[in-house]
């Protein structure tokens, strides 16, 4: 099923998690809907500006999924708003400014990023409906003595 023009369910909804241990990764119609949004929204423009394709890592997880992978039940990829995501040969800070400055995002981190290494880490986003509902969050992610902390980040 596209998505949008450039995005499908089976792209968002892939995990090789899931198929290790047998977990059904199947969203709803109303999760579904969220993926839709978030495709159009966020991940289709995204296409289009940098025109390369959009390298999903993670899209939509059902609550046992993100158990699973020590992610909560009530994180945002479980309502299908999410998705983490990079571009080959594009400097997650410079993809993370760009939809920062030119979407309608509910919140957007640069995860584990090292300045000066432009292919390190990723870029996770978030959507509402309406796109217009979105907190407009910018965060950064790091590793701080083992746990993940994030701080407020301008791009």
């Amino acid at each position: 099923m596209k998505l949008s023009n450039n995005f499908t369910l089976a792209e968002l909804t892939k995990s090789q998690t899931a198929v290790r241990k047998g977990i059904r990764n199947e969203p709803s119609t109303d999760h579904i809907n969220n993926l839709i949004h978030l495709a159009k929204t966020i991940l289709q423009p995204v296409r289009e500006h940098f025109g390369k394709p959009v390298t999903i890592s993670s899209g939509y997880r059902s609550p046992e999924l993100c158990e699973a992978i020590g992610s909560s039940a009530k994180s945002q990829h479980a309502q299908g708003e999410a998705a983490d995501f990079e571009i080959h040969g594009v400097d997650n800070k410079e993809l993370a400014a760009w939809i920062a400055a030119n979407t309608e995002f509910d919140q957007l981190i640069l995860e584990f990023y090292v300045e000066n290494d432009p292919g390190s880490g990723w870029v996770h986003c978030s959507v509402k409906m309406p796109a217009s509902a979105g907190r407009k969050q910018t965060l950064l992610a790091k590793k701080i003595q083992g746990r993940t902390a994030y701080e407020p980040v301008l791009f």
